[in-house]
């Protein structure tokens, strides 16, 4: 337990400096593939109807999530046997893969580089590289605010989250966590063919991340004051729009967000062709402007950091 806490910190720290370097491979590329797989099983074997789909979800859900606990604690527990220094290295390279600090950091400014060349299609497909929603009718703000908004939204399921889980359980328990947000992000639409299979993985989505979202909005709402960011008005538009989406947890970051910058966010956006009716976070207190992305990734490295602080300290209370 002692060496998951020094490999939380390596781990982090490794995440700050390399991020996620393309054409290496990733573990959650790796649970993507085997949802993949268990979706065309399962949907096989099912009765193609609400109950069977539904039980279908259930089905990939629980295997999904139990071989992402158990395989690399099983992994974990081998290498102790041969060295601890082998399990100290492996559990440290698992926890930075884990963590997507600096990629979610890279990703979304090359957003803001796009947006300043003023190139439209260029800013759209670099926003929809981490977006879910189509982008080809946005224009330069609706880009700009999609970036922010997935920026303050991932600081909790990319960053915060895990940080938590792997507290509690070291890297295993954190790739039970990437699994289940994985799991939603992949089976958790409204709309057909995921409407019912994705059901039990969306809803445990939301129970998983239902205290960690609410930690995340917390700290990055200090993380902005530590900036000199509008910390009166970011806890005034938590407090009244905390709860302005579908998901329980989704605006409880992006409400601190869009207090902190005196930004209105959300809104109406449209997911695979279909016009989804959203409500606005925040108020416009001054039109949204191409600063706002590095701002909001200055936000996410003070959440980060508050977020480490805290997993270190639960982690060595745990061990007392």
């Amino acid at each position: 337990m002692k060496a998951s806490l020094l490999a939380l910190l390596i781990g982090f720290v490794i995440d700050l400096i390399l991020g996620d370097p393309h054409g290496w491979p990733h573990p959650v590329i790796w649970i993507g593939k085997l949802i993949s797989f268990l979706e065309k099983r399962f949907r096989k074997a099912f009765p193609k109807t609400a109950g069977g789909e539904r039980a279908a979800g259930a089905c990939i859900w629980i295997v999904t999530a139990g071989v992402s606990l158990l395989l690399p604690l099983l992994i974990l527990r081998l290498c102790g046997r041969v060295s601890p220094w082998l399990r100290l290295a492996l559990e440290s390279v698992m926890c930075w893969q884990i963590l997507a600090t600096k990629s979610l950091r890279d990703e979304s400014m090359k957003v803001y580089k796009a947006l300043k060349t003023g190139d439209l299609a260029a800013s759209r497909y670099a926003v929809s590289m981490i977006v879910g929603r189509d982008t080809e009718r946005l224009e330069d703000a609706g880009v700009t605010r999609a970036a922010v908004e997935t920026v303050a939204e991932n600081t909790s399921d990319g960053i915060v989250a895990p940080l938590i889980f792997m507290a509690l359980g070291g890297a295993p328990l954190g790739f039970f966590y990437k699994a289940v947000n994985t799991m939603d992000s992949m089976l958790g639409y409204v709309e057909e063919p995921y409407k019912n299979v994705g059901l039990v993985p969306a809803k445990l989505d939301d129970v998983f991340n239902w205290i960690p979202a609410r930690v995340s909005a917390l700290l990055m709402l200090l993380g902005g004051g530590l900036l000199g960011f509008n910390m009166k008005n970011g806890w005034r538009i938590f407090r009244r729009d905390r709860y302005k989406h579908a998901s329980p947890n989704s605006a409880q970051t992006e409400s601190v967000c869009a207090g902190l910058l005196g930004l209105r966010l959300a809104g109406d956006a449209w997911y695979h062709g279909v016009l989804h009716k959203k409500e606005y976070i925040g108020d416009e207190l001054r039109p949204v402007e191409h600063e706002d992305i590095p701002r909001a990734c200055r936000l996410l490295y003070a959440t980060a950091v508050l977020a480490l602080v805290l997993a270190l300290l639960v982690r060595f209370l745990i061990l007392r």
